[in-house]
């Protein structure tokens, strides 16, 4: 049986997947730290929906990087969690 792990590596041996994959890197890696601090403070989806002022389904599609979030989307869910966002550009 193929784990997602071998999978995953030999999707990436393909150029063009790579390309792709590393684009959404750091997409995917801010969802992952958003997701990681909600759980941190014990926050459902619908918890931290209520403290922004908006509606559950929006957190579920953010989290499943089906949405394009604005910076003030982001600074909306960084204030709902005590949170603050760093950009960094290197």
């Amino acid at each position: 049986m193929q784990t997602w792990i071998n999978f995953k590596k030999e999707l990436l041996k393909n150029p063009a997947v790579k390309k792709a994959y590393d684009e959404l890197g750091p997409e995917f890696n801010l969802i992952k730290l958003m997701i990681q601090k909600r759980l941190e403070k014990g926050l459902t989806q619908k918890q931290l929906a209520k403290k922004m002022g908006i509606k559950q389904p929006m957190i579920s599609r953010f989290e499943q990087g089906m949405s394009n979030p604005t910076l003030k989307f982001l600074g909306r869910i960084a204030k709902g969690l005590d949170a603050k966002i760093k950009i960094t550009i290197s």
